[in-house]
């Protein structure tokens, strides 16, 4: 049951990742944490993909926290949150720090619901489209508690702090037309997941290489001060420059043909 969580597809080096508990709005217990955590370990051992689209099954992306993680013994609930048991983070970060680091773009198809950990969840991801009518909070104030699954790291990136608090200490209910507005996501959509595909197909086209030290350098870049910056540039630059997929890139569009690439872990 535990693997039907979360189902992964590939195809033409897409990787369609499907939050798939439909029957509770894909909600957040303990099997659908070490899910969805085991489909992203799954996708970063696996070079062969070079782009990852997750959204949800069903009528919403993720509706939080399961309520019974509160009233069912389970292991996450006796772990120590202080206790790093994934690197830097505990499982309940996990869930969305890993859509973040692992090496490969990952974009997230959002509608129906995306309250708490799942508006968290799709806050890891590079790009989000989120259909215009879905429902949005940070939902976790409604139980006397305050988001810990990577929110307050992820969204100190494209929201406004004064944004966060307000949302965090009313948990207000807001759009999905409000999360574009507020930098939760990046484009409305009336098909999201139609959107995500055909972008992650575009990217899947171009050096994988290339994308992953992207991906690499901006990850990087607001932790950095100038000057370690500008040689990050070019430390990544020079793991690129004149390699097989470079080469490749300049031939293919110098012929006008797709691009024939090595996956990103070769020489």
């Amino acid at each position: 049951m535990n693997q039907d969580r979360v189902l992964i597809n590939i195809e033409d080096h897409v990787a369609t990742v499907t939050l798939n508990r439909a029957d509770k709005l894909n909600a957040l217990d303990e099997a659908m944490f070490k899910a969805i955590i085991n489909a992203a370990d799954e996708i970063q051992a696996n070079p062969n993909i070079r782009v990852v689209v997750l959204h949800g099954n069903g009528n919403g992306f993720c509706a939080g926290l399961d309520l019974s993680m509160f009233t069912t013994p389970n292991e996450m609930m006796q772990t120590p949150l202080p206790e790093r048991t994934h690197g830097m983070v505990n499982t309940w970060q996990a869930v969305a720090y890993k859509w973040r680091s692992i090496d490969v773009p990952v974009i997230a198809a959002i509608h129906g619901v995306a309250f708490g950990g799942g508006l968290q969840i799709m806050s890891g991801a590079d790009i989000k489209y989120i259909h215009p009518d879905t429902r949005l909070s940070i939902m976790e104030m409604k139980w006397g508690l305050i988001p810990d699954m990577a929110g307050s790291q992820l969204w100190r990136h494209n929201v406004r702090e004064d944004i966060i608090k307000e949302l965090t200490y009313t948990h207000r209910v807001f759009s999905g037309q409000d999360a574009v507005s507020y930098g939760f996501a990046t484009h409305t959509s009336d098909n999201p997941l139609e959107d995500a595909l055909k972008l992650a197909n575009e990217i899947a086209s171009k050096s994988p290489s290339a994308i992953v030290e992207a991906k690499r350098l901006f990850n990087s870049a607001p932790y950095l001060d100038e000057k370690d910056g500008y040689m990050l540039e070019s430390e990544l630059q020079d793991r690129v420059m004149k390699k097989p997929n470079q080469l490749e890139a300049v031939y293919s569009g110098m012929q006008k043909r797709p691009g024939n690439f090595q996956d990103y872990r070769s020489k």
